[in-house]
């Protein structure tokens, strides 16, 4: 929820207490994303008493009250100890290059259209797994208690016209996948080696750091739960 803009969290609240009309019902979503960055995956949870409609029903209800740029698959129960937040085990990012003008990918995408060197990006994503401690790619003045994750997987894929990084961690620092890509395109545009990478991540420092890339070309794709 924000003071001076309207959020998605907002927006799903109010039509839950729409058609569930239980205004009781409070939100808790699988993490927050930046302002900018979409989500093809996310899962909520919420406490209430008994629905008196069938679920189906209540989903199809939900994306007729929802704007065209928020969707509900599916509702389902889960224990009274499951949270969306901090029973999650992974998350899984993806972000969009295009390096070729393409209007149809503006809103989703960065436009990227310098050589880059593909192999060398994907060797220093690769050592992303080597480290836990990832502060040169933290928020500055974040109130994260702490700034350690565990990257299970970070790597490159060329698409047609252009590429897709995805990353799969524990957790994520705010700010954390831009300011990684950013980086590692610098590593792919030879302004960096890869050694000045891993150098940047020892220095736990974030102005040695890449600048973060246009949330436009972020997703969210996927969270890992031990019960689903």
């Amino acid at each position: 929820m924000q003071q001076n803009a309207i959020t998605v969290q907002e927006v799903l609240t109010n039509a839950i207490h729409t058609i569930i009309k239980d205004k009781t019902i409070s939100l808790m979503g699988c993490g927050r994303t930046d302002t900018g960055v979409h989500a093809s995956q996310f899962f909520v949870h919420f406490d209430t008493e008994e629905l008196k409609e069938d679920i189906e029903f209540i989903t199809f209800k939900l994306n007729k009250v929802l704007p065209v740029d928020i969707a509900v698959k599916k509702l389902f129960a889960v224990d009274d100890k499951a949270h969306a937040r901090f029973s999650a085990t992974s998350r899984t990012y993806q972000y969009f290059i295009h390096q070729q003008k393409n209007p149809f990918k503006e809103k989703y995408s960065l436009l990227l259209e310098r050589k880059l060197d593909f192999e060398k990006m994907n060797e220093a994503a690769t050592l992303l797994c080597n480290f836990d401690d990832f502060t040169s790619f933290a928020r500055l003045h974040s109130n994260a208690k702490t700034n350690l994750c565990k990257v299970y997987y970070a790597h490159f894929t060329e698409i047609e016209n252009g590429l897709v990084f995805e990353i799969k961690a524990n957790r994520f620092l705010r700010n954390m996948v831009r300011s990684v890509v950013g980086t590692l395109l610098h590593v792919g545009l030879n302004k960096i080696t890869v050694e000045e990478f891993v150098d940047i991540i020892n220095k736990k420092n974030r102005s040695e750091a890449g600048e973060s890339v246009d949330a436009r070309g972020l997703f969210l794709t996927k969270i890992e739960y031990p019960f689903i």
